[in-house]
């Protein structure tokens, strides 16, 4: 598969990563059920308010302020008052004789004067206010995204501009904004947002539309949700990430079809390890790019309880090598087989401690080097996979330290000029191309989940 194949296959999971790409509209996302979407996700506001602030409408509309904010509308309000003494505004005369005549007969210090100010509190402006508040509130919310150094971050907030900075400012310092009014919770009223609509500013236009973007989007109406992942959905530059997250959302999909649920999905970001879980009688959960160490797994393959005098030739090479290299940095090192690009975790019987894993590596190549460099990766971490310090495979005496032959898979680029190995046939782990993954990954997961 292509990186556009690729891209046309994405789910509605796409929405959870947040790490290196940029961002894309070439996304068209399949699938997609926005009714269920603010409870697969488990961090979903946060998500819905980055993406939203991602949009290039919107990074366009807080780049032009500065110059628009300038040009604002205002009204004036005109006020009647009764004042002793002082005149403020043009003196109402026939309303002063007669507040004279009925209050105060003979007070020639009573007047009632009529006075005009300037408002900036129109309907216009306070659907712009409420706008920029949640803007600002949404960037605010998504921070610890947009502190990032990624790209998808410069290409809309950082970068030379520094709009993220020039928010702040407008929100905090602008003494335009800082004139209209806070809208009430329950404003701007439909009202409000129609009259904004048919200003002659484009600065009035277009912020209604933004603000009903925004409440169609977190309403969960269908083609707001589709329309904003398709324009921001964050996609990895490099292909072989492409291909691990297609791979992970397919094992997400098939998963669920299987068991008929649904997954809670938390944020794919750096340093993630649990991805998604499915709870019922069966748990599942899904790790992505690390070694799942909140559960307890690792990967050491030198077992650090062995003495040196216990130790084979490869295992005495790891453990001087970690010794070398401990002494030189003067700082610890563990020995790990590298980590797997997904992972299966299955809880038969918690009670009982039963665990079934499925592991896949993924390469996106057609290289016999780098396929069979893959093999041998996905043999060393069934082999080593551990679970609370234990081998899950095998023992150190001996035994099926691959698992039953079911336990395995690596998945790699389509290969259509070459005759391969049906999966039937092929023993140890399974190798599977990209092409084949919807058609033979059910059967495959059926007997672990």
């Amino acid at each position: 598969m292509n990186r556009q194949e690729l891209l046309d296959r994405l789910t509605q999971d796409v929405l959870g990563y947040v790490m290196h790409g940029h961002l894309s509209d070439d996304v068209l996302v399949e699938s997609l059920k926005p009714e269920g979407l603010a409870n697969r996700f488990d961090d979903y506001q946060t998500l819905i308010d980055l993406h939203f602030v991602l949009r290039d409408d919107v990074v366009a509309f807080v780049r032009e302020l500065p110059q628009r904010l300038r040009q604002l509308e205002t009204s004036t309000e005109s006020r009647t008052r009764t004042a002793r003494g002082t005149v403020r505004g043009k003196v109402n005369w026939s309303q002063t004789a007669r507040v004279r005549s009925t209050q105060s007969p003979g007070d020639r210090s009573l007047f009632v004067c009529d006075t005009r100010t300037e408002t900036y509190d129109t309907d216009e402006n306070i659907v712009l206010k409420r706008l920029l508040a949640t803007v600002y509130q949404a960037v605010e919310n998504a921070q610890e995204y947009l502190d990032s150094e990624y790209e998808w971050v410069n290409e809309a907030w950082r970068g030379e501009e520094e709009l993220l900075l020039e928010l702040q400012k407008i929100m905090e310092r602008n003494v335009h904004v800082r004139r209209i009014r806070d809208p009430e919770q329950y404003e701007p009223t439909d009202r409000m947002i129609v009259s904004s609509e048919n200003s002659r500013q484009p600065v009035y236009r277009e912020a209604a539309g933004l603000v009903r973007e925004y409440r169609a989007i977190h309403r969960g109406e269908s083609t707001a949700v589709r329309n904003l992942l398709e324009q921001t959905a964050i996609t990895p530059d490099d292909e072989e990430t492409l291909l691990e997250l297609y791979v992970l959302f397919r094992f997400i999909a098939t998963i669920e079809d299987l068991h008929g649920g649904e997954f809670t999905v938390s944020t794919i970001e750096s340093g993630r390890q649990e991805i998604a879980r499915l709870s019922g009688p069966k748990e599942i959960v899904l790790y992505h790019d690390t070694s799942g160490g909140d559960r307890g797994l690792s990967f050491r393959s030198v077992p650090e309880e062995k003495s040196d005098g216990e130790l084979s030739r490869t295992e005495a090479v790891q453990r001087a090598a970690q010794r070398v290299a401990r002494d030189y940095f003067g700082q610890q090192f563990q020995n790990h087989t590298g980590r797997p690009d997904v992972i299966v975790l299955e809880v038969v019987d918690e009670d009982a401690g039963s665990y079934e894993y499925f592991i896949t590596e993924v390469k996106n190549s057609t290289r016999v080097d780098t396929i069979r460099s893959g093999i041998k990766e996905t043999l060393e971490y069934l082999a080593f996979l551990r679970q609370d310090g234990e081998y899950v495979n095998g023992s150190e005496a001996g035994g099926a330290f691959f698992g039953d032959g079911s336990n395995g898979l690596l998945v790699v680029q389509d290969m259509p000029e070459r005759e391969t190995q049906p999966l039937s046939d092929q023993d140890g782990i399974g190798i599977l191309q990209v092409g084949k993954l919807d058609e033979q990954l059910e059967s495959i997961l059926a007997d672990i989940v």
